[in-house]
């Protein structure tokens, strides 16, 4: 089976933001958020971002549970500016499960047939 992506509509389960690993942040993306957040850059960075493995970028860091440090009751604190990469999700990434976990998936999984 597989998912016509083209239709994705989150139905805000917080299954996405609740796999750990990155949210790799753009060049402009902590100013946008600090911004939003009312924070200096600096001060979000320090309380908000770690440093890539690979030391090219920032991610946003996980809670001690793994999900997003931004995730408050499966809605997302930062949703207006949210990273581009929670932006693209599902079309341009996919978590670990995507299919059995994200709640829209499990409601829309058609067959090859359909599409």
């Amino acid at each position: 089976m597989t998912l016509d992506l083209t239709q994705f509509k989150c139905l805000g389960c917080g299954a996405c933001c609740k796999q750990s690993g990155y949210v790799r942040l753009r060049k402009e993306e902590p100013d946008i958020i600090a911004d939003f957040l009312n924070m200096d850059v600096r001060d979000f960075i320090e309380s908000f971002t770690c440093l890539t493995r690979d030391r090219h970028g920032l991610s946003i860091i996980d809670a001690p549970d793994g999900a997003c440090i931004f995730l408050e009751n499966n809605e997302c604190r930062i949703n207006p500016v949210k990273p581009a990469q929670c932006r693209d999700f599902p079309a341009k990434w996919r978590f670990s499960d995507f299919e059995h976990i994200c709640e829209w998936a499990r409601k829309n999984k058609i067959s090859p047939n359909q599409i």
